[in-house]
């Protein structure tokens, strides 16, 4: 599943292509992705200018003057830019034309993604992200933030940074790893960490999300970038994928267990 990271590296390779633009028309192939694909994509989208676009969470939108563009990429989904003659392929389920001859084409084959409208004035509102947690690379994620949203809690410390009301965009491949730099066991109860333990698991928290959109999100099977190109973080993954191989710190065999249904992969030595 495309993460935060992902999502972010998508926002800004598509960034350059459409904002300033105006969208000439819209084409949706298939309407049945997660929730029905808007109508106003077709009877409102066409004829508005993208001024900007922006992230919420895993959430990317693309802003015009009469509403904006809320997408979600689902498990599989992904943007390219591409030319308007390029053929299409299975899968490409919606495209934005633009008036550069550009097309803002939406691939999903899972299709859990979706393709959403917001009339609002200000479209954080949303059904769907008025109640997300802080950015994690943001001033309001900090040590004092997740030691008070992590007291009286006996739910394992990886899933309450997995939970979007807590912070967003932690998904599992980034949990792994932060846990593993802070030194912190996954399956510890949140309520249990002091200060100083919280404090070390939001520095890198902040860390890897942060260099994972660095180096263009991580490689997954369903998810390249928007220019074709995939990310690179996958290559510096200390635990994420690597159960019974060694720890890069200690060289003991990294363990497996699974957490909210999520595969959790930890060494007994360094995280305690």
């Amino acid at each position: 599943m495309p993460e935060l990271p992902e999502v972010e590296t998508s926002r800004r390779g598509i960034d350059p292509y459409v904002s300033g633009h105006t969208v000439v028309s819209s084409l949706v192939r298939q309407s049945s992705l997660r929730w029905p694909v808007a109508q106003q994509i077709t009877s409102v989208l066409p004829g508005q200018t993208i001024t900007h676009t922006s992230r919420r969470g895993k959430y990317m939108l693309l802003h015009t003057g009469h509403g904006t563009l809320i997408i979600h990429l689902g498990m599989s989904g992904s943007l390219r830019i591409v030319d308007k003659n390029a053929p299409v392929r299975a899968h490409d389920h919606i495209d934005l034309i633009l008036d550069s001859g550009h097309v803002l084409r939406y691939h999903d084959p899972r299709r859990f993604g979706a393709m959403l409208w917001s009339e609002d004035s200000d479209p954080l509102t949303h059904d769907l992200l008025r109640n997300l947690g802080p950015e994690p690379l943001s001033d309001e994620f900090d040590t004092a933030c997740l030691f008070r949203r992590s007291r009286g809690r006996k739910v394992p410390i990886k899933n309450l940074i997995m939970d979007s009301r807590v912070v967003v965009g932690v998904g599992n491949i980034y949990a792994n790893e932060a846990l593993f730099l802070a030194g912190i066991r996954p399956d510890t109860p949140a309520g249990r960490l002091s200060r100083a333990r919280c404090e070390r698991l939001v520095t890198q928290v902040r860390h890897v999300i942060a260099k994972a959109i660095a180096v263009g999100g991580t490689t997954l099977r369903d998810f390249v970038g928007s220019d074709g190109k995939p990310g690179y973080f996958k290559q510096s993954l200390h635990v994420y994928g690597r159960a019974g191989e060694p720890c890069t710190q200690c060289g003991s065999v990294l363990q497996e267990i699974r957490l909210g249904q999520r595969s959790t992969v930890f060494c007994r030595r360094c995280q305690r």
